[in-house]
């Protein structure tokens, strides 16, 4: 078994950021920053049946699927702005940073839910703690990762990178039939690190991506007569604007 995560009291959360780089929240805790329902998140599990194949796979792989957004947090609203491409530099994305990837967006339906404007802007509070009030320009990224046709989902490809963006939060959204996909998170100033697996739908990991770097290890499936799916929602949160081709 996994160690589970080292979960983190709400009431704790803006120091546990600020000294340790991370936070990990379980699910109702992140219903209570965020002020939204359980049932209002659970309600969000029929997007991720609907996310086209990544396109942009550089080492072949056919196990992920995602859609991605942008939009614009400024206090309490979170506007989306138009429909834009993903960029990073290759410092922080060897394998697929350099060049500008297209993903399909967001489902409007998820983007209008009444729940979702709320969790964005509840998060930018946390990023405001960490970095001082200001907008931040965030993406949001629709993940499923499958096992492919050798029985193998990678999460993350690039291997342990940071995203060059001020806070990180990785929602779970569902485990299905799923081994491995651990989470690692290092400082990124020396060998400190630690390691657990979120299992709990709507749990959350927060991350200071000055201070840390992380990676999740690939999945299989427990029973290979079945499908293997772990589905996340990754939100990055920017300062003084989005990561743009240079």
């Amino acid at each position: 078994m996994h160690p589970p995560p080292p979960l983190t009291a709400l009431s704790d959360l803006d120091a546990q950021l600020r000294s340790a780089g991370y936070a990990v929240l379980d699910a109702p805790s992140l219903c209570r920053l965020s002020a939204v329902a359980l049932p209002q998140l659970q309600a969000w599990n029929r997007f991720w049946d609907d996310l086209p194949p990544d396109v942009h796979l550089r080492d072949g792989g056919r196990y992920r699927r995602r859609r991605h957004g942008s939009f614009i947090v400024d206090g309490a609203r979170a506007p989306a702005v138009p429909h834009r491409a993903h960029w990073q530099p290759l410092e922080y994305n060897a394998l697929h940073g350099g060049y500008e990837r297209w993903f399909e967006p967001l489902t409007p339906a998820l983007v209008a839910d009444p729940a979702w404007e709320p969790l964005l802007c509840a998060l930018g509070r946390c990023a405001s703690a960490l970095r001082g009030p200001q907008r931040w320009f965030v993406e949001a990224h629709a993940f499923r990762i499958e096992t492919g046709n050798d029985g193998i989902g990678r999460p993350t490809p690039e291997g342990a990178h940071r995203d060059g963006v001020d806070l990180v939060a990785v929602i779970l959204v569902a485990r299905r039939n799923v081994k491995g996909g651990e989470t690692r998170v290092f400082d990124a100033r020396g060998p400190q690190g630690l390691r657990f697996t979120l299992a709990e739908p709507f749990s959350a990991l927060l991350l200071d991506d000055e201070r840390v770097i992380h990676e999740t290890t690939p999945i299989q499936p427990r029973d290979a007569a079945l499908p293997a799916q772990r589905d996340t929602l990754v939100l990055t949160y920017r300062a003084g604007g989005f990561q743009d081709a240079r």
